[in-house]
């Protein structure tokens, strides 16, 4: 398989779901102008907010994401992971965090509705209760199998503090990892870059990490740094702490090469 460039965007998306869509649409363009063919947003791109306007807003937001992300795909001929955006469950006032892959004809070839949901009283004295407004996903999240572009698993952001999901992403074969986040900045200090590099080396895979970054709405604010992690750990791109992409190459020859030198996938005594 050829190599091919991979990016992941990082955005300080707000409650307000126009702006939003124009900050994503800005560095997709950007990252597609520099080469790109797999492009990804952070969790929550097209809103973030106090939960209680996410709701009142939740029908329009699915609508435009999912239009925007199909638009966005057929009109820059390349695939786009749409990190998370909130869909309404039915008749209970309550969402799934969704992350959608939509292919360059529009359509979507996969998705994920965020199973581990992230319920933190967290040190800086901010409490997080995703599970108010979320409903948890059923579903064992699936691997995409594209022959240019390789094997996708997709997960969301509390995911990555919980290995056995990526490790059966691995097993099913999946090359790369998508981690899209909207990591607060108090735990991503110590946490965000560590816990990304470990699910890299442990299924010797790529991993792509697209992320929200500074201060969101109110005391929300997001660590940053999106990432691509090739799978030796080694930190191909890091887009800081500024909205902006982070772009690097996706190299079968080096997962293949790490494979064979590290082949660790093999000696699994548990799955």
């Amino acid at each position: 398989m050829k190599s091919y460039l991979a990016a992941a965007i990082q955005m300080t998306s707000v409650p307000n779901l126009e702006k939003n869509l124009v900050q994503a649409e800005e560095f997709i363009d950007l990252a597609v102008h520099q080469g790109a063919e797999l492009v990804s947003l952070p969790e929550n791109f097209s809103f973030m907010g106090e939960e209680k306007d996410k709701l009142a807003q939740v029908e329009a937001i699915a609508k435009e994401s999912e239009i925007f992300l199909k638009k966005m795909a057929q009109r820059y001929q390349v695939t786009i992971l749409g990190g998370s955006y909130p869909v309404p469950v039915d008749n209970i006032g309550k969402v799934y965090n969704t992350s959608t892959l939509i292919d360059p004809n529009g359509q979507e070839i996969a998705h994920y509705q965020k199973v581990h949901l992230f319920d933190v009283n967290v040190p800086d004295g901010n409490t997080y209760r995703e599970s108010s407004t979320v409903m948890a996903g059923q579903q064992i999240p699936p691997i995409y199998f594209d022959e240019k572009l390789g094997n996708i698993g997709l997960s969301v952001c509390y995911d990555v503090r919980f290995p056995e999901l990526y490790r059966h992403l691995s097993h099913k074969g999946a090359d790369i990892l998508f981690i899209p986040a909207a990591f607060t900045a108090f735990t991503g200090k110590d946490h965000w870059q560590v816990l990304l590099q470990a699910r890299a080396i442990e299924n010797t895979a790529y991993v792509i990490a697209p992320a929200q970054t500074g201060v969101n709405y109110a005391r929300r604010q997001t660590h940053g740094h999106a990432m691509i992690i090739d799978p030796w750990g080694t930190i191909l791109a890091d887009a800081g702490e500024k909205p902006g992409v982070a772009i690097a190459e996706i190299n079968f020859s080096r997962l293949e090469q790490v494979r064979r030198q590290m082949p660790s996938l093999q000696h699994r005594v548990f799955i």
